[in-house]
């Protein structure tokens, strides 16, 4: 089953989607996301306000630069992915595993990810403008990988924490991702 196949190749398969996002002046920017589904790192990410497939195509490319891509990629049937998309990936020994049509839950990783982003950070910001969007994205993707965790990591983070010592000295906050989270840590008295 999809479940079976996912459970037994974890480490060696990753995701891609897309969501759009709305700025101040009504222009839709297109995100795109790419993510490991060992440990849910978010491998890549970016922004455009037109996206083609030869964009999409150069986007998996730098989600994976060196010699180690994933052996699939699990995406759904949209457009963007074009003829020079799956020649991209044919040659860089990706096989490609598609969703059914209508259904979105059949790529649960990325899209429970991409509504992570939607909730706990685009909810609460209004996006200018393209470059105002990527700082906003990078700014969360170091509070997802450092300090969020994943019940499928047994509430570890993707990178993964150290252990802290038990002390009796203060706790301090630190904000994140423009003060949308905050991050606790008991420090040594």
């Amino acid at each position: 089953t999809w479940r079976t196949f996912l459970t037994n190749h974890l480490a060696s398969a990753a995701s891609m989607d897309f969501f759009t996002v709305s700025t101040l002046t009504g222009r839709v920017l297109f995100v795109v996301l790419v993510l490991s589904h060992h440990r849910r790192r978010i491998v890549h990410l970016n922004t455009t306000a037109h996206p083609t497939a030869e964009w999409a195509a150069q986007q998996v490319v730098e989600a994976f630069p060196d010699a180690t891509p994933p052996r699939w990629i699990h995406r759904d049937r949209d457009r963007i992915y074009g003829a020079a998309f799956q020649r991209r990936v044919a040659g860089m020994g990706i096989a490609e595993v598609l969703s059914a049509p209508p259904s979105p839950w059949q790529n649960p990783y990325v899209e429970r990810v991409i509504g992570s982003i939607r909730r706990e950070c685009l909810d609460h910001v209004i996006v200018v403008n393209e470059s105002h969007l990527r700082r906003v994205l990078s700014s969360y993707l170091l509070y997802y990988h450092r300090s969020r965790t994943h019940l499928g990591l047994n509430k570890d983070t993707p990178d993964r924490r150290p252990t802290a010592e038990t002390s009796v000295g203060p706790i301090i906050v630190m904000p994140e991702v423009g003060g949308l989270h905050h991050r606790y840590e008991r420090h040594a008295a």
